[in-house]
């Protein structure tokens, strides 16, 4: 199997930074670095073996193809479809969010 690198969209890179600024407020550099390390080794996880990923949501929101997988150690979910060279990253979203709201670009301001 070949490694596919993981491609954040423009929502999944906003979630992101808006993760990294709660973690910075809120608990200090050292757990917002700690979030950065962990969603790069998700990152490398999915890469790697892109079906280890549960396919829960895309049968709740009928978006064939969609996986999720968790960030060790922090409560948050990649969600993304295997492409032919890489991994789409759609959202990287708080696991306690209303996660169809999300999906569908309707949930509210990013609020952890």
């Amino acid at each position: 199997m070949t490694f596919k690198p993981a491609v954040p969209r423009a929502a999944a890179r906003a979630d992101v930074d808006n993760a990294i600024d709660h973690y910075l407020a809120e608990a200090g550099p050292e757990v917002a670095l700690g979030f950065i390390d962990a969603l790069e080794r998700a990152y490398a996880e999915i890469g790697e073996l892109p079906g280890i990923g549960s396919p829960r949501w895309a049968h709740e929101l009928n978006l064939p193809g969609l996986r999720s997988w968790r960030i060790q150690g922090y409560p948050w979910l990649v969600f993304y479809v295997e492409g032919e060279a890489n991994i789409d990253v759609w959202r990287v979203l708080h696991a306690k969010l209303d996660i169809p709201a999300w999906m569908e670009g309707e949930g509210p301001e990013a609020s952890v």
